[in-house]
């Protein structure tokens, strides 16, 4: 894709103005850090509060009395256990093998709203896979703020969009614009993701930049996910990966009758997954990185999918398949290309951890 080509964000000229580094990302050009570094924006994500903004992630409106039905048959997680003002984690499988074509949120805006959102280079697949809705991604900025001090900031904006709770969903007033907020995230931090018409993206994003809240790019946001242990499609999900070998079964409605790739997904369940996503710990500031060999007793036992340097840690933490047997605590060597291996040791996940509630 040619530089020409990237679709760019209602606050593109906003990034530019503050230094932003861009790169592309999903076929969008978006900013990879600001002026801080990566580093200084991870920190304020989990000492203060942050705002990044995710407009190249989807959105698919669907609505009418069967949207519902439409999305209980194609979508794994069940509706039943939520309700019109609640958002989901779910995911959309192939058919054939039960692979995660995508992982996704869904809004229930209202009774016969909802507003899926895809990653940022799947929204196509989406809404083919669903056979219905409307592509809105043009028509609105996403800006999610996240971090230990989001609600409070937030509230000098808009105390309505930081009382919306966890996995809430709300149509509120940002600075007098008519927005729908969600309790949902990407960081492993409380805070709220925010859908703004994209004719009024700019003055939102001044508002809540005026109100302290740092900008940050998507540098940060994957250190972030990384050690909240969160999945990134193309990486921990996607072709050959399903939601039992992601370790994330509890996605999976069973008790809601058939949906897409329910039959291959419960026969791997019948018979036990041969691999399962885990976290290591690796010594010292070197970072791992994805696609290099696990090594347990001189033998190659997985692949790491992500790796990076913990900025709260202070060492490397990966995300690899291993097989189910694999104990935490089990110690494992990362090959790396012309240096000494990585020694490191199997985590339960996530890395780091705040008392959230992500069910």
């Amino acid at each position: 894709m040619t530089a020409s080509s990237l679709k760019h964000s209602p606050l593109d000229a906003a990034h530019r103005a503050l230094g932003a580094k861009l790169v592309p990302f999903g076929g969008w050009e978006m900013p990879l850090a600001y002026a801080g570094g990566t580093l200084a924006e991870h920190r304020a994500c989990r000492t203060s509060a942050v705002a990044f903004d995710v407009s190249h992630l989807g959105t698919v409106r669907i609505d009418g009395r069967d949207a519902f039905d439409r999305l209980q048959r194609a979508l794994t997680n069940d509706l039943r256990k939520i309700a019109p003002g609640r958002a989901q984690y779910t995911h959309l499988l192939d058919a054939t093998d039960a692979s995660v074509l995508d992982d996704i949120i869904v809004w229930w805006v209202d009774e016969e709203r909802f507003d899926v959102m895809p990653n940022a280079s799947n929204t196509s697949r989406v809404v083919d896979a669903l056979g219905v809705g409307e592509d809105v991604t043009p028509t609105r900025t996403i800006i999610a703020v996240q971090g230990k001090t989001s609600r409070l900031l937030l509230q000098l904006v808009s105390p309505e969009a930081a009382a919306v709770g966890r996995f809430d969903v709300a149509r509120v007033a940002i600075d007098g614009v008519d927005c729908v907020v969600a309790g949902t995230g990407y960081t492993g931090e409380d805070g709220v993701e925010i859908a703004v018409p994209a004719a009024h993206a700019v003055e939102v994003w001044d508002a809540l930049l005026a109100a302290g809240i740092e900008p940050a790019g998507l540098g940060a946001r994957d250190t972030l996910r990384l050690e909240a242990g969160f999945p990134l499609h193309g990486h921990e999900l996607g072709p050959g990966i399903t939601s039992l070998q992601a370790g994330l079964g509890w996605v999976v409605g069973w008790d809601k009758g058939d949906f897409r790739g329910r039959a291959p997904l419960e026969a791997e369940k019948q018979r036990g997954i041969a691999r399962k996503l885990r976290g290591i710990g690796t010594e010292g500031r070197r970072p791992p990185r994805a696609e290099q060999p696990v090594v347990i007793d001189g033998q190659v036992v997985g692949e790491v999918t992500s790796g990076n340097f913990s900025p709260m840690l202070g060492h490397g933490i990966a995300l690899a398949f291993l097989p189910p047997d694999v104990a935490d605590g089990a110690r494992v060597a990362i090959e790396t290309r012309g240096g000494d291996p990585l020694p490191g040791t199997v985590v339960r996940l996530p890395f780091w951890r705040q008392e959230l509630d992500y069910s």
